[in-house]
């Protein structure tokens, strides 16, 4: 008996109230191979089918961890058969998450330092600097300390004899974090307000809250990141039992050639 199919069709307001998008929404993100190519009416509207309604929920699953251009980019892969390319994509974002949790690590131990706190052997202070070889050690354009200069973030001496701009410990110091919490996704004018406070108040502890804020990003990410993989591995199971089941049947086997 041949299935009803018109039972399982979906209309752009099917698909878009469920998460509370517009139709025009959903017409957008097949147009942008978001969701696989509709079929039409004769009258020419769009049929969707629990198909697209599920690569809708793994795509937005997706969008908390990877943003919605990653999010995008790992669905038209998958649509355009090239599952490992999509895989490749997932990988960057754990990458990246991984790379946030270093450099979060790398602000509390730098915080750490300044707070006092036994480490160990100590190293000496660092001697004064200029500006080349602290941007090289950095890995950054001399520009970009200019700018934090002017931001207030870095406050440079001038060397007496050469009028060069010098680096004392604590303007090292200043640098090393506003590099460490620009890659952790702050704004300069977030960043001045921190540094200003460990310049006054010193230690860790001033920043003890915006540390445990951040903490708590990372872990929403990567909770995200988890979320969004059951999803999209969920619709990668359906859609490859769907295509086992539109596989062209095996043909009968040809007659056996009569006994000469």
């Amino acid at each position: 008996m041949t299935p009803n199919l018109q039972s399982t069709w979906l209309r752009p307001v099917d698909l878009a109230r469920e998460h509370g998008l517009s139709t025009q929404a959903v017409r957008n993100y097949e147009d942008a191979g978001i969701l696989p190519a509709a079929d039409r009416t004769p009258a020419g509207y769009r049929v969707y089918t629990p198909r697209h309604a599920q690569a809708l929920r793994a795509f937005l699953a997706l969008v908390p961890g990877h943003g919605h251009q990653g999010a995008a980019a790992i669905l038209r892969t998958v649509h355009d058969g090239a599952v490992g390319e999509a895989f490749r994509l997932i990988d960057a974002s754990h990458a990246e998450l991984l790379e946030d949790r270093g450099t979060l690590h790398a602000v509390e131990d730098a915080l750490r330092d300044l707070d006092g706190a036994p480490r160990g052997a100590r190293t000496a202070p660092p001697q004064d600097t200029f500006i080349g070889p602290l941007a090289a050690r950095l890995r950054l354009r001399p520009a970009t300390l200019r700018t934090w200069e002017r931001a207030g973030l870095v406050r440079p001496r001038r060397d007496p004899q050469t009028g060069y701009r010098l680096y004392d410990a604590a303007a090292q110091r200043d640098a090393r974090l506003t590099h460490q919490l620009r890659r952790g996704g702050y704004l300069l004018e977030q960043i001045v307000p921190l540094v200003e406070r460990v310049r006054t108040a010193g230690g860790l502890e001033p920043l003890q809250a915006t540390l445990d804020e951040w903490h708590g990003r990372l872990t929403d990410r990567g909770r995200a990141l988890l979320a969004g993989a059951a999803a999209l591995d969920a619709y990668l199971r359906a859609e490859q039992e769907r295509a086992e089941q539109e596989e062209p049947a095996l043909t009968d086997p040809p007659a056996a050639a009569p006994p000469a």
